[in-house]
């Protein structure tokens, strides 16, 4: 679909503080930023989020259903994790300041903090960056349909998916069931910030 931007509106902006537009905020060392075309609207098809991670910090298996992901390392370590879904295998490369990680449109994938401090840009060939994440088809699929295709006990996954009581992005989820546990130097907050990105307000930390 072409994107037409009108380079004479008045309205039109090209420059925009990204540490200034929130995705998702998990502590002060684990957290998302966002920038699309609703944080810059001179943008045609590129977005970004600039994601800030701790040793074994998670961004949760997802897709992004609308645009490839080209995951580039600033700073530390992450391995990043993508399900080749024409070999049926996974695929893990850890990448460090100065290497990237490509992820074609639509494949499961996740990344790892291998060291404290990491900070990773991931770009898409996009507006906005969608995604579909891992903990939201977990929990929101009927428990019944679960254990009715795949033969399970449903008494059973039920309590196996109960820790999961929102989308996580960011995981070890932070509930009930983890709260108290800490991992490299975090400290969880009882409900991490998420904001969609397809929305124009920010939060500010």
């Amino acid at each position: 679909m072409a994107i037409y931007v009108d380079y004479t509106d008045p309205k039109i902006t090209y420059t925009f503080d990204v540490n200034k537009s929130a995705f998702f905020i998990r502590d002060n060392h684990n957290y998302i930023n966002v920038l699309g075309e609703q944080q810059l609207n001179s943008l045609k098809n590129v977005s970004l989020l600039d994601i800030y991670l701790s040793k074994d910090i998670v961004v949760e298996p997802h897709i992004h259903q609308n645009a490839a992901e080209l995951v580039y390392c600033i700073s530390g370590s992450a391995t990043v994790s993508l399900l080749n879904p024409f070999t049926k295998k996974i695929l893990n490369y850890t990448i460090t300041a100065g290497q990237v990680a490509n992820v074609p449109q639509g494949w499961w994938h996740y990344e790892i903090a291998n060291t404290n401090n990491t900070h990773l840009l991931a770009i898409f060939d996009a507006p906005t960056p969608e995604a579909i994440f891992g903990s939201d088809l977990l929990r929101l699929t009927p428990p019944e349909l679960m254990a009715h295709t795949y033969s399970m006990d449903e008494t059973k996954w039920k309590s196996t998916i109960a820790p999961i009581t929102q989308t996580t992005i960011l995981g070890p989820a932070v509930n009930k069931y983890n709260q108290r546990q800490n991992y490299s130097t975090n400290t969880y907050p009882p409900h991490p910030t998420y904001q969609h990105p397809y929305h124009s307000s920010q939060y500010y930390y």
